[in-house]
């Protein structure tokens, strides 16, 4: 997989799949690292249900608010299981997004919903 982080900006859109086959958009903060986007999320989110289900995603670069401004790229999603991936996701969105990830997970902490997240891995190379 080329770069894609220059190219997609700080957020972007994942698409995960309902049953039906539509799509549910949800612009998300995303890290790369070893060739994979990591994105960080509440693990009771319907957007975990769906990758658990199905594993196509697609991302496209997006605003803030989720308007999006860039190509659909497909690939696959898979929800980290394993401790040393999850530690080195975390360690890519701190380093991206500095103290603003920081100040999401103190507020995460505070509000105890730290221990609820979940890591999603998306591999763009493979459609």
């Amino acid at each position: 997989m080329r770069a894609l982080h220059s190219e997609l900006g700080p957020y972007i859109s994942l698409a995960t799949f309902r049953r039906d086959a539509t799509a549910a958009l949800t612009p998300v903060w995303f890290a790369e690292r070893d060739g994979k986007l990591y994105v960080f999320t509440e693990a009771d989110s319907y957007k975990v249900r769906r990758l658990r289900r199905n594993p196509r995603v697609r991302v496209a670069a997006c605003t803030m608010r989720g308007r999006v401004t860039g190509e659909w790229i497909e690939g696959r999603g898979r929800v980290v299981d394993e401790p040393q991936t999850i530690a080195r996701a975390y360690e890519a969105l701190r380093s991206k997004y500095g103290w603003q990830m920081r100040l999401v997970d103190l507020v995460s902490t505070i509000a105890g919903r730290i221990g609820n997240r979940a890591i999603l891995e998306l591999d763009l190379s493979e459609a």
